[in-house]
């Protein structure tokens, strides 16, 4: 019997949408198990390894949330080992990794999951689950970031992960006054975006984002507040990527001083108009000059961590297989 496991948030602001048009057509579909896994209110890394354990072979994976749910997904999936495959709806705020696979509406992706076998073919992803009879898609590898701290594993980030301020700022997202003004909608990006210049103008002086480090053993810019890797179609659903998130080993990566606002203007400009500024790399790793307490985020969810000295960027060929629209 095939399995469709559906991740979503209860607590999210768009729930009920959720409710109405995934969880309810779900129900509607033959030949299927549907499981069900609700987000629990603790962190997307316990949710990761708490969802891992439920995964098997054949599986496959629907997030029905923002990218807050797709990491808990995705990072489930590459913990667990086992052969499932991922698709993803968008029911959050920016949204990058359901843009990054090619949005779609759910009625499509039904009529896709429809077709779903359940049969598994590690060595090729563009026939898997469908019968051998999707050579050219939907099914893609999608290859993530893969970030280690002190030479300890900490996440997946299917799109982008940054350090520093941009980092930082992501606990306005967490403020229970902010997430109660969420609103359904694209207004509720509008209502991010607005919240973040006011965080940015009010804070940018006030402290050292990231102590002096280098990258690769050489210095990082002068008085650098923010670093950042790149590997999906979009970051913060306004700036532009590439598609470097379907190759194994490179992605791209910067580091800026953006507590500058003319520097970040440019930088904004380039990103959205044409592309996000960045050198292409197969690896980076940052070390601290003296222990060091930085803010790490990947696609909004951040960590504090606390007298570190190093952290590594990098990608290997482990792959997550994912429906692409």
């Amino acid at each position: 019997m095939r399995r469709l496991l559906i991740v979503y948030n209860p607590r999210s602001s768009r729930f009920v949408d959720v409710e109405k048009e995934v969880l309810s057509k779900a129900r509607e579909l033959k030949g299927f198990i549907i499981g069900k896994y609700e987000v629990e209110p603790t962190d997307v890394d316990k949710n990761a390894a708490k969802f891992a354990k439920l995964l098997k072979d054949g599986d496959l994976v629907l997030s029905a949330g923002g990218d807050a749910t797709g990491i808990i997904a995705s990072n489930g999936i590459l913990k667990s080992g086992k052969d499932a495959t991922l698709a993803v709806l968008p029911y959050g705020n920016f949204n990058d990794l359901a843009r990054t696979l090619g949005t779609m509406s759910t009625d499509k992706l039904f009529k896709i999951i429809e077709t779903w076998t359940g049969d598994t073919h590690k060595g090729d992803p563009g026939t898997c689950g469908f019968g051998g009879k999707c050579v050219a898609g939907p099914v893609q590898r999608l290859y993530p970031l893969e970030i280690y701290v002190d030479g300890k594993f900490f996440r997946y980030a299917s799109c982008y992960m940054t350090i520093g301020m941009t980092a930082e700022v992501c606990e306005i997202f967490d403020e229970p006054k902010f997430r109660k003004k969420m609103q359904k909608g694209s207004k509720s990006s509008w209502r991010s975006y607005l919240a973040l210049s006011k965080w940015y103008f009010k804070n940018r002086h006030k402290k050292v984002f990231i102590p002096p480090f280098t990258i690769n053993g050489k210095p990082a810019e002068k008085k650098a507040s923010d670093y950042c890797a790149l590997s999906g179609k979009s970051m913060c659903r306004v700036m532009k990527g590439g598609d470097d998130y379907l190759k194994p080993k490179i992605f791209r990566s910067m580091n800026r001083k953006l507590t500058s606002f003319p520097r970040l203007f440019v930088l904004m400009v380039k990103a959205i108009f044409v592309r996000t500024p960045g050198e292409e790399t197969t690896g980076d790793k940052l070390e601290f000059l003296k222990p060091a307490t930085v803010e790490l985020q990947a696609e909004g969810e951040y960590r504090v961590f606390k007298n570190i000295k190093t952290i590594e960027i990098k990608k290997g060929d482990k792959c997550l297989k994912v429906i692409h629209g």
